[in-house]
């Protein structure tokens, strides 16, 4: 058992403490920056939250993907990225606070037809319908046209997802047409409707 007057000894031959740095924030890794966001690699350490964010109802619902994704599934999903060609995934990072909110990439990239098909989910729903889709939208598109010299850009969407669908025509895709009754979601069969954009059309401005 320590006494006190053995305490106050240890003290009083203690050298003084110097006072503790507060650490400087690690680099951060920006590979492609817009004005409110800015791309970076999805590592491994990100699983956590892109396992939560695909688990969760109001996310999922609008994605090709069904639920459960466990650890396992979604660490191999990461580990794909560096390995597969055809396709190139972000993660979408708010400049305010560094926050990862959600995902970007194209895929099904074909060199010949120099054309890939976009996909983004905006994870973090706190940050819905506040501009960061549509700017992250358009920084990959510029990604597309400008870095991997593709003439066209197209995607897929569930014609009830409306916010999906306003965001892609003010970042300038053009609807192309209808796959009816293409998709089974929340119990009944939905149109799935085509958008593309051409890098003429881009390079035009022809947004809507």
């Amino acid at each position: 058992m320590t006494t006190l007057c053995e305490c106050d000894l240890r003290q009083q031959n203690t050298k003084p403490k110097m006072p503790i740095r507060e650490r400087a924030p690690g680099p951060q890794v920006v590979s492609y920056a817009g004005e409110r966001i800015y791309f970076r690699p999805i590592e491994l350490e990100d699983e956590t939250i892109l396992r939560r964010w695909i688990n969760d109802p109001s996310v999922w619902r609008t994605l090709c993907i069904r639920p459960p994704v466990n650890a396992v599934r979604q660490q191999e999903w990461i580990e794909t990225l560096s390995k597969d060609p055809t396709q190139t995934v972000f993660g979408i990072v708010a400049r305010e606070d560094r926050r990862l909110i959600g995902t970007v990439g194209l895929t099904n990239i074909r060199a010949a037809e120099r054309s890939a098909d976009l996909g983004i989910s905006v994870g973090e729903v706190a940050w819905w319908e506040r501009g960061y889709g549509r700017e992250a939208v358009r920084l990959m598109v510029r990604y597309g046209f400008e870095e991997l010299n593709l003439n066209r850009i197209g995607l897929q969407v569930y014609s009830d997802n409306w916010r999906a669908i306003r965001c892609y025509q003010k970042a300038g895709f053009v609807h192309e047409g209808c796959l009816s009754q293409a998709a089974y979601r929340n119990g009944r069969y939905q149109d799935v409707y085509l958008f593309a954009m051409l890098r003429d059309q881009w390079e035009s401005g022809q947004y809507a």
